[in-house]
């Protein structure tokens, strides 16, 4: 893999009221700074302090500040951050480097608190730390889109199949009808010609023959308007039953996003709030927990370089550590000057300690809280949005059924009247008949009802022919949808299996990234760390759902070379944070934290010795512009004398 070239531009930092800092100005140049000296001397507080600058909002006010401030330059640009106390939370503005910070506080600011080391120390979720730079919300909802899409058109299809089926009817019926029309045509000149020869008298008949065809003529058209009024009451009609089972549909689609959308989005928001802010009351504690815990621990152990320079003002024989003990083994109190035995100081530590990982599991639960409201959120919007969507058709099917159905009513209403109308001219008609039965006007009859049939059948063929170019107009865009479906069912078999993908994709890079870092951490005792990406079964409800994890796997060999796998609750205190870091590490390489943040932090290394310390610094430089390395003075004398140290902060 390619490295990062390092930029080469020298950091001022500034910082005022942040962690144990009350004030503080350190220069470095880019490369390798290592933060150096004995424990409780504002290291972490230094590191916090960058990466506020950088945005990050796991930072703390010194004790008894009520603001801080911390500014950053790089090069000619300037990058600051604003700290208030407010309450019991911490109000951070300004203008940080970073306008989204979570790829960086995972993988590239690995102080001891870091989200990453400690869900692996803990045995918790890896899959929602490996894919956290991964937004899975909106290929979902693309995936959402295109099925909808893909139901709609599934229904034009089916909708040209039926109107492909009626194809062949009406054909037929196109041909009877032409057939009809030759056979009326025929009837009507052969009636013609007899009304012609029996026109010798039609001088006489002429006053009814007038009137009879006027008759004739409007119960003509009063028939033609019938035709095409109950051939429009049919047109409408069917749409109106396409509508209702298109407004059937939707309503269960409501009905189901209903029963979906479970849960008040203010109430969430809310309580993703209050577990940010009880998330960071927790990091406060356990930064300030953690200074007691190392301080008591190096007073213990008599290397407090406070308490050396005190004794060293004193007429006293012997090591540092025996003018702390006496033959009872008690120690002089640091704080009120009693002697107290080393036992109740040990157990008092202990419990400390055991305080410490107990603040570490609260941490843990409020971030898969946290993950599991986030996912609620994101649900919740997603049926929201879905359910505006029904709510628009819905009313846009619901205004088209009214307008539907006040046509039909207005075509029965006129189809009834013409009916009275066509049954009063038949009536006239009839009347007129029987006031004169001569042959002329018995001829003329017989020629008017042959041409209003004629007329009648045109109209039909007409109307037929009309429907059959609609039907093979829509059967020929019924390819197209048909091409359009089927591309849709590639993209929809794209994005089902895209995250499926991202997460072997991840895992594998991940794996790599852990191989190369364990093979220069170089363990005996550990062969092999990595992921794997397992389905299980779980029940959610009342029904059970396919969910992907990710399970650590350790693996070691025996003095006989024999490879075994080692259950995770085996490891000791110290391999977990050596697990937590090479895994952390990894994902500053898989996810290429290197080209969002100029800089990494390490923190918290004293589970790993000087020798591969130095390997590691080694190695992770070439990547970072800026790393920035907390050790103690015996850690750091393995590091490049080449490299930067800052001693007083």
């Amino acid at each position: 893999m390619e490295t990062k070239k390092v930029a080469q531009k020298q950091v001022r930092l500034q910082a005022e009221n942040i962690g144990g800092i009350e004030k503080t100005t350190v220069e470095f140049e880019p490369g390798v700074t290592i933060l150096t000296g004995r424990n409780a001397t504002n290291r972490t507080s230094l590191l916090q302090a960058i990466m506020a600058a950088l945005g990050s909002e796991h930072a703390s006010l010194k004790g008894d500040a009520d603001h801080g401030h911390v500014s950053l330059q790089i090069g000619d640009d300037e990058y600051t951050r604003e700290l208030e106390r407010r309450a019991d939370t911490i109000a951070l503005g300004g203008d940080p480097y970073l306008d989204d910070p979570e790829l960086a506080d995972l993988f590239a600011f690995l102080i001891e608190s870091n989200e990453a080391r400690r869900t692996v120390a803990l045995g918790g979720d890896l899959r929602d730390i490996i894919m956290k730079p991964v937004d899975a919300d909106e290929i979902k909802a693309e995936i959402r889109q295109l099925q909808a899409e893909r139901d709609d058109i599934e229904d034009q299809i089916q909708k040209r199949e039926s109107l492909k089926k009626r194809l062949p009817g009406l054909e037929s019926q196109l041909v009877d009808l032409d057939e009809e029309i030759e056979e009326t045509r025929a009837e009507l000149e052969s009636a013609q010609t007899e009304l012609e020869e029996r026109s010798a008298d039609a001088e006489e008949a002429r006053a009814e023959q007038s009137e009879l065809e006027a008759k004739m003529k409007e119960l003509q058209q009063a028939r033609s308007e019938l035709d095409t009024t109950e051939f429009r009451l049919e047109s409408e009609r069917e749409s109106l039953e396409s509508l209702e089972a298109e407004q059937e549909d939707l309503e269960q689609q409501q009905s189901e996003l209903d029963d979906e959308e479970t849960g008040d989005l203010d109430e969430i928001k809310s309580e993703i709030n209050g577990l940010r802010d009880r998330k960071q009351r927790l990091e406060r504690e356990l930064s300030k927990l953690q200074n007691v815990i190392q301080f008591n621990e190096e007073m213990l152990e008599g290397t407090s370089r406070d308490v050396a320079e005190a004794l060293r003002g004193e007429e006293t024989n012997g090591s540092l550590t025996d003018q702390l003990v006496d033959e009872n083994e008690s120690i002089v109190c640091w704080t009120c000057g009693t002697e107290v035995d080393q036992e109740k100081i040990e157990k008092t530590i202990s419990r400390l300690q055991e305080l410490r990982t107990e603040k570490y599991n609260q941490q843990s639960d409020i971030e898969s809280e946290l993950a599991e409201l986030k996912d609620e959120r994101s649900a919740i919007d997603a049926a929201r949005r879905e359910r505006r969507e029904v709510d628009r058709r819905l009313n846009e099917v619901e205004r088209e059924i009214e307008e539907r159905t006040e046509k039909i009513d207005d075509l029965e209403a006129k189809r009834e009247e013409l009916t009275e109308k066509i049954d009063d001219l038949e009536t006239a008609v009839e009347e007129l008949e029987e006031q004169d039965r001569s042959e002329v006007l018995e001829a003329h009859r017989e020629v008017n009802e042959l041409e209003l049939q004629l007329d009648r059948l045109k109209d039909e063929r007409d109307g037929v022919k009309s429907e059959i170019a609609e039907i093979e107009e829509q059967i020929e865009e019924k390819e197209t949808l048909e091409q359009r479906k089927d591309d849709i069912s590639e993209q929809l078999a794209d994005l089902r299996t895209r995250i499926d993908r991202i997460e072997e994709q991840a895992v594998e890079e991940f794996n790599d990234h852990m191989e190369t870092v364990l093979d220069i951490l170089n363990y005996a005792n550990i062969d092999r760390i990595w992921v794997e990406r397992a389905e299980s079964k779980v029940r959610e409800g009342r029904r059970k759902v396919t969910k992907t994890e990710f399970r650590l796997h350790i693996v070691r060999t025996t003095d006989d070379g024999v490879a075994y796998e080692d259950d995770f609750e085996h490891l000791s205190e110290s391999e977990r944070e050596v697990t937590g870091l090479i895994f952390a590490l990894a994902g500053y390489l898989a996810h290429e934290v290197y080209e969002v943040v100029p800089f990494i932090l390490l923190d918290s290394l004293e589970a790993i010795d000087s020798e591969r310390i130095a390997k590691l610094v080694d190695y992770m430089q070439e990547y970072a512009d800026h790393l920035v390395v907390a050790l103690l003075e015996e850690d750091a004398v393995a590091l490049d004398d080449d490299y930067e140290r800052v001693t007083e902060i």
